[in-house]
């Protein structure tokens, strides 16, 4: 099996600055936040970042679904260094910086497309028991642009070094046409290509632009309500998971060389997996006293299964580190780890 080798991961989102607490059923409902959700902020939940970090203890961690799943792989993967490579759009700011930080600690290769009229995004991370419900706060985030730095020829260079692509979902609200070069390249060159559903958000207001990528998506993740969320707005006609995993895997796709393959988590309970047939990977157990907090737990699956994924790793051993990340993940504040995994 080939090993890893350096910008053979590449994904691009949105890098945001996680700023999480755990707060009380009083602060959810004053901002109408469900416990378990991700939200894009909207102007009633501007004073909701002051009042958090006023009113409770907040931790600040590098977030941003993609640019988490990408340090997540390369955690997985340790050596060499600067597998992942990621591409999103700060501020010039303290927070940015912050960012820059965590991406070399991290060992992966960020190219940040830096700019001044917004400043860095953030989400606000609302945690109670063992739910979490993000808030998050775009800014500089949602100032991507595709001529100002995924077509410079050299971060177009990175791109084609890639085996293997992630997108999550949340960029489709930000450069559609991004995501459409870099899911084309990989089309065309048989190369993987991933997507995440993320949001129930995503499958409904964002439906016209999922399914215009829809078609390149060689891997397509998603976990339980996402997954009712795109049934239900793609008239499936159906809640049964096994289901919707087998009409997703099913849908119009470019290249016919690769079948779909779609990953569907469901929390505690089994992943539904289906390719030519539908399989399913009980999750590993967990103590409830050990669980911390599972804000980055869908975002590690990921990470797990695309660092096995890379290394072209068969699709049991992908699911097997997926599920091995998200458990080490949900014992940590935020999308952080250990030093080094304990898994082979």
């Amino acid at each position: 099996m080939p090993a890893a080798s350096p910008n053979s991961l590449f994904g691009m989102g949105n890098p945001l600055l996680d700023i999480s607490a755990v707060v009380d059923k009083d602060f959810l409902d004053k901002y109408t936040l469900k416990p378990n959700d991700q939200i894009l902020a909207e102007d009633k939940h501007k004073e909701l970042f002051e009042e958090l970090v006023k009113k409770f203890k907040v931790e600040y961690h590098a977030g941003g679904a993609t640019q988490n799943s990408i340090k997540i792989a390369q955690w997985m993967i340790q050596e060499p260094h600067k597998v992942g490579t990621f591409f999103g759009c700060i501020g010039k700011d303290k927070f940015g910086e912050i960012l820059m930080q965590k991406a070399e600690e991290a060992h992966i290769e960020a190219h940040y497309y830096e700019q001044d009229e917004e400043p860095t995004g953030t989400c606000a991370a609302c945690i109670t028991g063992d739910n979490r419900s993000l808030v998050a706060n775009l800014a500089a985030a949602n100032c991507y642009k595709k001529d100002k730095h995924l077509d410079l020829e050299q971060n177009w260079k990175l791109v084609e070094k890639a085996k293997v692509y992630y997108i999550a979902g949340f960029f489709l609200t930000v450069s559609l046409e991004s995501i459409l070069k870099v899911a084309k390249h990989a089309s065309e060159n048989n190369k993987l290509f991933c997507l995440n559903l993320s949001a129930p958000f995503i499958c409904q207001f964002f439906k016209e632009n999922l399914m215009k990528v829809m078609p390149y998506v060689d891997v397509l993740f998603g976990n339980e309500t996402e997954a009712a969320a795109f049934a239900k707005e793609q008239d499936f006609k159906t809640k049964d998971i096994k289901e919707i995993a087998k009409k997703a895997q099913a849908l119009p796709k470019e290249n016919k060389k690769r079948q779909r393959i779609v990953v569907l988590t469901q929390g505690k309970d089994e992943t539904v997996i289906f390719s030519d047939k539908v399989e399913t990977f009980p999750v590993l157990k967990i103590d409830p006293k050990d669980l911390v907090d599972t804000t980055g737990a869908g975002d590690a699956f990921v990470g797990g299964f695309l660092s096995e994924l890379v290394q072209e790793k068969p699709l049991v051993q992908c699911v097997k580190a997926a599920h091995y990340a998200a458990n080490v993940i949900i014992r940590q504040a935020g999308c952080t780890f250990p030093e080094k995994p304990n898994f082979n």
